[in-house]
């Protein structure tokens, strides 16, 4: 595998051109990210970001959605967009030769929606009926309702990617054209490319359909202040308890405090030989699933503990779960786990060099956080420097009684679980 670094390329009006040459590919993958998400909104707005993203495939200026799907089709490209916190991205995947269409064909879905009245009245029927699908999955109420313990209601963190299904109903055309107008500008907007790419050559194709698009003022949102607390739903028909439970984290710009963080998730509930694994599912049988992860956003970070489980088993799975934090809290670091939870990590993150996707993604992340591209081997070389005494520390801050967890229990929820919740963090 001969990769080079990634190329950038800045146009007059500020927006980012990035190249990442993978010679080896038989395709290029290609992205355009905005930064824009629901983290963006107001709470009369939210959910927009998303309703935005599927009505931009619905027609252009020039081009009606059976347009929009043929031309992409006929050329053997897929097509796909999604919606996150931080970020809206639309995506393009073909032939090489075929790259300048395809930054042509998706500047027109950018820059030119016209998000047709009827066409909107369509869609919203199909977003309603994925609201409805998230709103009867424990799992998916039970991070949002954990966002929410998170962050609360009056900052957009603690409010869902998809919206209010009030929103989504009452979202007209207008807000649509004027939230793109307002969000989509150069200045926040980084198109990217992984593949066999002739740099200069991409860079002529990204000036020509984006060149003209106003600079704009960067999207800028201030980060939220950590509540912590504990939310329930109840959800009848459901045979399960979903339990998320986390801690505060430090941020993707807050240097590299992040990283321990990750390396103690990864030594507590990354793969069957962890601890949370082994006590959990393999010695005690409280769960199928179970896992251990930091979320580490551009504005905060999250140190997450899921599991679901049986309403009978839920305080005895909260009970090994708190007492596998006092025991990392308390007492020493394994060090055979601690170098199982490093080797893992460093496989992801090798991993993650060979997938275009992800390197695009992390890619726009860099530039629209830190304003540069950073070198992913820099992350290798921090998280080699973690040591026993780093990952300890993380686990005693979590535990620390001045800065509360946030609990979030769905699906089936039995009385006596909730009040072991609150009891036990």
């Amino acid at each position: 595998m001969n990769q080079t670094a990634p190329r950038l390329a800045t146009l007059s009006n500020g927006l980012r051109a990035v190249a990442i040459e993978m010679p080896w590919r038989a395709t290029v993958s290609l992205s355009v990210f905005i930064r824009t998400g629901s983290l963006h909104e107001s709470a009369r707005l939210n959910g927009i970001s998303h309703v935005v993203e599927h009505m931009a495939f619905k027609g252009t200026a020039t081009r009606d959605c059976q347009r929009i799907n043929l031309d992409a089709e006929r050329l053997g490209a897929e097509v796909n967009a999604h919606t996150d916190k931080d970020h809206t991205a639309f995506h393009l995947e073909g032939m090489p030769g075929d790259l300048d269409a395809f930054v042509a064909m998706l500047a027109d879905i950018v820059l030119n929606s016209s998000f047709p009245a009827d066409e909107l009245e369509r869609e919203r029927r199909v977003i309603a009926q994925e609201f409805s699908e998230f709103d009867d999955d424990p799992t998916t109420v039970a991070f949002q309702l954990f966002d929410r313990a998170c962050y609360g209601a009056g900052h957009p963190a603690g409010r869902p990617i998809i919206g209010t299904q009030a929103n989504i109903l009452r979202f007209s055309r207008k807000d649509l054209l004027d939230y793109a107008q307002a969000q989509y500008t150069a200045s926040n907007m980084v198109v990217a490319v992984a593949g066999p790419v002739q740099f200069d050559s991409f860079v002529r194709a990204v000036e020509a359909a984006f060149g003209a698009m106003p600079v704009g003022a960067p999207n800028a949102v201030a980060a939220p202040a950590w509540l912590g607390g504990l939310k329930t739903r109840r959800m009848a028909g459901s045979g399960q308890c979903q339990a998320v439970l986390g801690f505060d984290a430090p941020a993707l710009d807050d240097g590299d405090r992040h990283v321990p963080y990750v390396l103690a998730a990864a030594l507590l509930g990354e793969g069957m030989s962890s601890p949370l694994l082994d006590e959990i599912r393999e010695r005690r049988g409280l769960a199928y699933h179970a896992a251990c992860t930091a979320d580490i956003g551009p504005l905060a970070g999250q140190f997450v503990i899921e599991g679901s489980t049986a309403p009978a088993h839920a305080e005895e799975f909260l009970t090994a779960v708190a007492g596998l934090l006092r025991q990392h809290a308390d007492g020493g670091i394994d060090a055979v786990g601690l170098e199982r939870a490093r080797k893992q990590l460093t496989v992801r993150a090798l991993r993650a060099l060979e997938q275009p996707s992800r390197q695009l993604e992390t890619a726009a992340q860099d530039l629209f956080t830190f304003g540069r591209l950073r070198d992913p081997q820099q992350w290798l070389v921090h998280l080699q420097a973690v040591t026993a005494q780093d990952v300890h520390a993380v686990f005693a801050r979590l535990l620390d009684p001045q800065r509360p967890p946030a609990i979030a229990l769905a699906g089936t929820v039995p009385a006596r679980a909730r009040e072991r919740a609150a009891a036990l963090f």
